[in-house]
């Protein structure tokens, strides 16, 4: 059987309180297994980036255990999670966030200079990853320069630069036309089979879906049973 790396029983995010709380997620149970690309899917509202937000480590919980490679990451003191999440996994966001003053390549280099790399080894591997996505000749491009596509490969590179064991995408096709979106989507397969990352996908897109190996659909912040 393969192997579980993230692991979720009973979590539960509540927002507010007494009579004006609101809950997110509802008591999930899931496993989320090593290697695998996971699409998570379900109306706007019913919790899909909250449970990505918790799950990653970004948000804290209202109850329950959130495990991690084995770790209780709701339990790390918080230097230590954010020092995980840099280390061990990359987020992929609809909106890019790419900084603008910064080229494609500067931008991707930033997760590695954060995790202590030397300047040189930051940039060969960030002109190493980007020329694979076909983005050799835009390195020195800012994202106002680039495409929606472009940025959007740009966003992915920063997140796999690292090589982390898990990367979390939310609505990663959220701003893309057919031709994008199709291309973002055969990227994360092509890398997946590559670099055997574990891939979390949030998305509104049967077709993004179909793309994965396993599709979870949510509910007003549960998980339905297949």
């Amino acid at each position: 059987m393969p192997e579980p790396v993230v692991v979720g029983r009973d979590v539960w995010k509540v927002y507010g309180s007494g009579e004006t709380a609101v809950p997110a997620l509802r008591g999930i149970d899931v496993e989320i297994f090593r290697g695998e690309i996971l699409a998570v899917m379900g109306p706007s509202g019913c919790g899909k980036t909250t449970f990505l937000n918790c799950f990653s480590g970004l948000d804290d919980i209202s109850k329950g255990v959130v495990t991690v490679e084995g770790t209780d990451i709701h339990k790390m003191p918080d230097a230590r999670k954010s020092e995980y999440r840099a280390r061990r996994t990359g987020f992929v966001f609809q909106s890019y966030n790419l900084l603008p003053i910064l080229s494609a390549e500067e931008n991707v280099e930033m997760p590695l200079l954060i995790a202590g790399r030397s300047a040189r080894e930051a940039r060969e591997a960030a002109k190493a990853i980007l020329t694979q996505m076909g983005l050799g000749d835009r390195l020195r491009h800012r994202p106002s320069e680039l495409s929606g596509g472009q940025q959007q490969r740009v966003s992915l590179a920063r997140a796999l630069v690292a090589h982390p064991a898990i990367v979390w995408a939310d609505e990663p096709t959220g701003n893309l036309d057919a031709e994008g979106s199709k291309q973002v989507t055969e990227l994360l397969r092509q890398l997946n089979h590559e670099f055997h990352q574990t891939m979390v996908v949030v998305t509104h897109d049967a077709e993004v879906a179909s793309a994965c190996d396993r599709t979870l659909h949510m509910r007003d912040g549960r998980f339905l049973t297949e």
